[in-house]
């Protein structure tokens, strides 16, 4: 594991060194005999998930953030959690998020304006707590923003909840601060594959890469045309041509890839985060053309900065601030446009075991990790991990259920066990169109057999 910027609090586990920043990456000795599952950044606190499902923190836990009573500057695992099989993280500013293998949050940290969705009057909790407001609902997804949270269900259902000060949860103009778990009624039936939280805005994007932005929108991170916060989902059309796959946030900006390997940028560029040579806001996508020619697989947002990964060169790019060594050039200078992070890579070679090569890229804060590995190639976010997909149908399964004898619809058991292949099969955007796909889907297969009855 790599790491750089800011670690005055130990958010990047190095241990008690004399410096504050650092300018450029350096090994965490504590990850040379571990594999990471993943990584959470928040403002000044880290979370590790190793591959046995355990998890490890480190920084400031003031809130409780870290899961355990004081705060670390190596990582220290999560005991609480030491029964649980993590699978993914996420960061707010001063909160966490935890989910396990079963689709069952956990959440620890501040919690005074219900970003953790426990419904406690306590202000912030230490210990890992089970969200039981989910717990009959199977998560695949969870988001954090600084005092906002959303996850997705395996049922494609998007929920929110915690601080509604900008809209950031989608709920209405009129509704406050939630303590539980909200559905986010207006996106129901429509099929996801992402969700994405920034300081206080969401997005919400679906398998054919249709957009849907809400919350705070000062700098135009929604990518509106404007500065108006949203209360509700809006959908963002302007990128509806550029089949978008993945999407991040930093405090008030957000980055967009492409299937072809391109990025856009929009909202606060005043460090330069948007990479366009300038500090200009940006209320519409804008596409960084000084990575025009490369093909980038991963991007990740910091609070005020952008990474970006190309495979074919091995190499990561930095732009926004660099005020904390978070961008990783050996400098603490800005940076308007994408340059080199400092340091021998290579690209991915599967015939080369001798040395180390970036699988992923992780940033949040003012902190930034580069995790390499000598044996498997790096995660290409333009292609969704499976495990984290909602339940779809596929030919296949259709197939499956048409060779039934007349008369007979498969066993509510048997379409259960056909919807974990996960695979996707849902093309529209449009709820109604989508009930109409499941409608027309089962007359097509009940006239079927009346054809041959």
């Amino acid at each position: 594991m790599l790491c750089w910027g800011n670690t005055s609090f130990g958010q990047l586990g190095l241990g008690g060194i004399d410096e504050e920043v650092v300018l450029e990456p350096r090994t965490c000795k504590f990850f040379q005999s571990r594999r990471v599952q993943d990584v959470g950044c928040g403002r000044r606190h880290t979370v590790f998930v190793l591959d046995d499902g355990t998890v490890y923190t480190c920084g400031c836990n003031d809130q409780g953030q870290l899961g355990h009573e004081k705060g670390r500057k190596r990582p220290e695992q999560v005991v609480a959690l030491d029964a649980q099989n993590i699978t993914a993280v996420s960061c707010g500013e001063m909160h966490t998020l935890a989910l396990n293998d079963n689709g069952q949050v956990f959440a620890w940290g501040l919690a005074k304006d219900g970003q953790l969705g426990l419904v406690t009057t306590e202000e912030f909790v230490r210990v890992p707590r089970t969200l039981k407001a989910l717990v009959e609902v199977q998560i695949v997804q969870v988001a954090c923003g600084y005092h906002h949270s959303l996850a997705l269900s395996k049922g494609s259902q998007v929920f929110s909840w915690g601080q509604n000060k900008n809209g950031q949860l989608g709920l209405g103009r009129d509704i406050g601060n939630q303590p539980s778990p909200q559905p986010v009624r207006s996106l129901n039936g429509v099929p996801f594959v992402q969700l994405a939280a920034g300081g206080a805005h969401s997005f919400a994007l679906s398998v054919s890469g249709a957009i849907f932005g809400w919350g705070s929108n000062r700098f135009g991170q929604l990518g509106l045309n404007d500065e108006t916060d949203r209360y509700v989902p809006a959908r963002l059309k302007s990128l509806r041509t550029q089949k978008i796959v993945y999407i991040c946030c930093g405090e008030d900006h957000t980055a967009a890839l492409t299937k072809e390997g391109g990025v856009f940028t929009f909202g606060a560029g005043g460090y330069g985060q948007l990479g366009h040579n300038s500090t200009n806001h940006e209320i519409n996508p804008r596409k960084v053309f000084e990575l025009m020619g490369y093909v980038i697989t991963q991007i990740a947002c910091g609070r005020q900065h952008t990474l970006a990964f190309v495979p074919s060169s091995g190499k990561v790019y930095s732009f926004g601030l660099g005020g904390n060594g978070q961008l990783g050039t050996g400098s603490t200078s800005n940076r308007r446009s994408p340059s080199t992070v400092k340091g021998a890579w290579i690209p991915y070679s599967p015939n080369t075991q001798d040395y180390f090569f970036v699988k992923r890229i992780y940033s949040g804060g003012d902190q930034s990790f580069a995790y390499l590995q000598n044996s498997m190639p790096p995660d290409d976010l333009r292609f969704p991990n499976p495990s984290k997909h909602i339940l779809t149908i596929n030919e296949p399964v259709i197939q499956k259920w048409m060779s039934f004898p007349p008369g007979r619809i498969p066993s509510e058991a048997a379409k259960k066990k056909e919807r974990k292949e996960k695979r996707s099969a849902w093309i529209s955007e449009d709820p109604h169109m989508l009930h109409g796909v499941r409608n027309n889907l089962m007359k097509s297969i009940l006239c079927s057999h009346q054809r041959a009855a």
